[in-house]
């Protein structure tokens, strides 16, 4: 007997058996039981959250031979069929594959005939965005005025690509991505209807790598079943996802909580072992940060946590102040986004974990020459160690700069940060974009960040200044230059120049990251 796949297996066959989806149920059984059903309906939403699935049972509550209700019987002919995918008058269309118009006017050749075998036939035209122009003009017509024994049911995973004239002309459903815990739940249920021992850590993990999809969550469980012969444990769950053990997480903070230096790069050494994915390796410790936080400022609502108990919960929060750990969960993220520009992924995610200890408040403070610390960032006047040339970039990304005022912020240089009072020197061209709105930001960012009131002196220098974005321009540039000449220098084009005469576009060279 062939294997049947989990994600189809337990695929929904009732409006009952949907999870998450409550509001779009509510909806469509109202309208079956009262009898007023729309002639065109809209699924949109994530992929695997169950757009095609509500769709085929609001066929099957369509052409159930007991009659149209919310419950169809599920056991009928036109129920059985429906469910094994081969009722004739249930159109399945994948407009990803038939995009033409030809297509299309095809399908709408059959609408004006009745139903062979149902009370309805029902078009069910899946990712309808991909469909071309011509065949949306093609469809409006049928759309707006179909004979009365036609429903169409079109599902998206990108409604913004729909022509507005197609969506006011059907009822429009959202079905929400899922969260974690409704996943984790759903998965438990199957685990054990298929008489699966579990771990629940390794079903935590596999919902929330599956990121709001049940059917990704469902492959996934199929994939652990085979990657450990049966037996869903924490640890193949981990080494099929390629996440990283709690346990490194766990040690990490723990240097953190100590400002051990070396202790973190022992462990990053230990974690390369291991071959990891260092983005993954953030997410991890981003959400333990937060978990972390949960226990510091409100434990009583803190949830029940299956990757890691109370007990070592409170343990790192009691050992970092609740400022050090808002701090290291925003750096975290930041360093997710500058993983790719590192000339490796570990020496990224070593760089992330130093900056953490490098912009701790009590580090800035001793580097300041003094201890006195207030709602846990630095008072007194940090030395010029602290804010300067070299340091600027990462004293712009702590204070959590974005948009406008981060890349007014960057296009400046520091000169001196003495009593409250910074002075940044900028070129002319920065100093025509300057607007008393991106002065007012970088001084409220950069006092939130450093716990005090401050000042900002601007003096605009002659010449060109060596600010970060022209360093990091000049470092692109200089990277795109080595990477043109690497690619003339390729034995391959050479060839190739050689055979043909052919000439290489340099700008359209472009270096790997």
């Amino acid at each position: 007997m062939s294997y049947i796949v989990l994600a189809r297996k337990w695929r929904p066959k009732r409006f009952a058996e949907l999870v998450g989806q409550e509001h779009v149920v509510r909806a469509l059984s109202n309208a079956l039981d009262s009898g007023k059903v729309h002639h065109a309906f809209l699924f949109t939403g994530t992929r695997g959250v169950g757009k095609t699935t509500v769709a085929r049972i609001l066929a099957k509550s369509l052409n159930c031979e007991a009659g149209v209700s919310a419950n169809p019987c599920g056991t009928c002919a036109a129920c059985r069929e429906i469910d094994e995918g081969r009722f004739v008058d249930l159109i399945e269309v994948d407009a990803a594959s038939r995009t033409k118009v030809d297509d299309t006017r095809e399908m709408l050749d059959n609408v004006q005939y009745a139903p062979t075998r149902g009370r309805y036939k029902v078009y069910l035209v899946d990712e309808v965005h991909m469909l071309s122009n011509h065949s949306f003009n093609a469809l409006l017509k049928t759309l707006e005025e179909p004979p009365p024994h036609v429903k169409f049911l079109l599902a998206t995973t990108d409604p913004q690509k729909l022509p507005v004239t197609v969506l006011s002309r059907c009822l429009q459903f959202s079905l929400k991505r899922l969260s974690a815990n409704l996943i984790g739940e759903r998965l438990k249920f199957i685990a054990a209807a298929e008489s699966l021992g579990y771990e629940a850590a390794a079903l935590a993990l596999l919902a929330r790598a599956a990121d709001g999809s049940m059917r990704d969550a469902l492959s996934l469980l199929d994939q652990l079943i085979a990657f450990g012969g049966g037996a869903l444990n924490e640890s193949n769950a981990r080494a099929m996802l390629g996440t990283i053990d709690r346990g490194h997480v766990t040690r990490i903070v723990e240097a953190l909580s100590r400002a051990d230096g070396p202790g973190l790069l022992a462990q990053v050494r230990e974690l390369d072992r291991d071959v990891p994915d260092y983005d993954r390796a953030l997410v991890d410790l981003a959400a333990l940060l937060q978990r972390i936080a949960i226990a510091q400022i409100v434990p009583e609502t803190a949830p029940q946590d299956e990757d890691f108990d109370a007990p070592t919960l409170s343990r790192l929060g009691a050992a970092m102040s609740a400022e050090d750990v808002q701090l290291y969960y925003q750096i975290a993220l930041a360093g997710r986004r500058d993983l790719s520009m590192a000339p490796e992924p570990r020496l990224g995610f070593e760089m992330t974990l130093l900056r953490m200890l490098a912009f701790r408040p009590d580090t800035v403070a001793a580097v300041a020459g003094t201890a006195s610390v207030t709602g846990g960032v630095a008072v007194g006047a940090p030395a010029a160690l602290a804010i300067d040339a070299r340091t600027w970039p990462a004293v712009v990304e702590a204070a959590g700069l974005s948009g406008l005022t981060r890349q007014f912020a960057l296009n400046c240089v520091p000169s001196s940060f003495e009593n409250d009072v910074l002075t940044l020197h900028l070129d002319q061209p920065a100093a025509e974009r300057r607007t008393r709105s991106t002065e007012e930001k970088l001084v409220q960012g950069l006092s939130k960040y450093l716990g005090r009131n401050m000042r900002i002196v601007f003096n605009v220098a002659e010449g060109t200044l060596a600010t970060p974005a022209r360093q990091r321009a000049a470092a692109e540039q200089d990277k795109a230059a080595r990477a043109a000449a690497d690619f003339e220098q390729d034995p391959a084009v050479k060839g190739l120049r050689e055979r043909f005469g052919a000439e290489v576009d340099a700008a359209s060279v472009k270096p790997v990251n």
